[in-house]
């Protein structure tokens, strides 16, 4: 785990500083399934939209392990939990690729707003038919002089139905396969893109979905991010990020909820006795507190070797399966130890087990990862036998 310099501390005790009245309404907020633009008010006030960008466009100029030890504070703080997966979203999807691939005419035009959150940012990857299955994408787009035209659909959009900019990745050439995928800037008020109505979901409410529909949408060549067929050059970084950043949020939770169950487990008693007593309810919480530190542990040290330009593919796909199904395993049993309690809606611990059980299927779901570990371990390959 990272030894925090002075400065570091500081800018985590800030956005702590501010989730107070970020948890303000939000128990009707997650049951009315509703963005909240007075919380994304004060989320712009607070900074953290800036913490990994440049500050020639606002931002903070800090490295991804500072803005992972915020995003942890954040998640320990703010007990809404789609408003921290909508910042991640924010940063990661739209920031992310336009500060590391962007041209420099791209980064000047969209970072400013991006970093103060005024533009509010996304990506669209996933397709109706296509899943995790990101080479198996219809949406296209084609070359006409200075312009890309798009036609298809996405869906799954995190922030869409509030996004001002997405990051769109679609099929530039049929026959290049991973090279024939480019990532491109699409503004909301582009003609021919319609944002579809939200998607009503299980958890995470108040991170809104929406599909969308490219109709001969016409995009300039200037608003490609890197370079035609480089898309997915540009997705393998930013979904590294992605699960680093959206998962150490997760972190911060699952510290919470062991804080939590601590306290109510010394202070609740049955059959004379307080219920961390009994070896059952004090082994959950210990289960508890063993994946929050796994998890912590893995997607800091997982930074630190990207960060130093190490190759940290099979790092990433452990971290994300630890810390995603540590989170579920954490929250179910949190629901347990609080017994009828954890049941209600009034201790939020129902909503945060409906939130955790996304993580274990956006950026590829449990069993994808499990597949890319064994590929990294030679178990991929079938062999069949020949006849003879």
């Amino acid at each position: 785990m990272p030894e925090w310099t002075e400065e570091q501390r500081e800018l985590r005790a800030g956005i702590g500083r501010w989730c107070e009245a970020l948890n303000e309404g939000y128990p009707e907020r997650e049951h009315a399934g509703e963005f909240d633009h007075d919380a994304w008010k004060l989320v712009r006030e607070s900074g953290v939209l800036g913490l990994p960008f440049g500050g020639q466009w606002g931002g903070l100029d800090q490295s991804l392990l500072t803005t992972m030890g915020v995003l942890e504070e954040l998640g320990y703080r703010c007990h809404d939990g789609g408003l921290g997966f909508s910042v991640t979203t924010h940063m990661v999807s739209a920031g992310v690729p336009v500060t590391r691939f962007g041209s420099a005419a791209l980064k000047d035009r969209y970072l400013p707003g991006i970093c103060d959150g005024s533009t509010i940012g996304a990506h669209a990857i996933s397709e109706p038919d296509s899943g995790s299955d990101a080479l198996a994408m219809r949406t296209t787009g084609r070359r006409r002089g200075d312009d890309w035209v798009l036609s298809g659909s996405k869906t799954f959009v995190s922030n869409g139905p509030v996004a001002d900019v997405f990051v769109v990745y679609v099929r530039t050439n049929p026959n290049a396969g991973p090279l024939g995928v480019t990532a491109m800037v699409v503004e909301r008020d582009t003609p021919g893109l319609t944002v579809g109505q939200p998607i009503s979901k299980m958890g995470l409410k108040t991170s809104p979905f929406a599909e969308l529909f490219f109709d001969d949408c016409v995009v300039p060549a200037a608003n490609v991010v890197g370079r035609p067929g480089s898309g997915f050059l540009v997705l393998d970084h930013v979904m590294k990020w992605e699960i680093l950043c959206s998962f150490i949020v997760n972190v911060g939770q699952m510290r919470r909820r062991v804080d939590r169950c601590v306290e109510y487990a010394r202070g609740r008693t049955q059959f004379g006795s307080p219920i961390g007593s009994f070896q059952a309810v004090a082994n959950k919480i210990v289960d508890m507190r063993i994946g929050a530190d796994t998890a912590g542990r893995w997607l800091y040290d997982t930074a630190a070797r990207l960060e130093r330009g190490e190759n940290v593919t099979i790092d990433i796909a452990i971290s994300k399966l630890l810390a995603s199904e540590a989170n579920v395993s954490g929250a179910l049993a949190a629901v347990q130890v609080f017994g009828g309690n954890g049941y209600t809606t009034e201790y939020g611990l129902e909503a945060e087990l409906r939130d955790a059980v996304a993580g274990t299927i956006y950026s590829g779901t449990s069993d994808i990862q499990r597949n890319r570990i064994a590929r990294m371990l030679g178990l991929g390959e079938k062999k069949t036998l020949e006849r003879t």
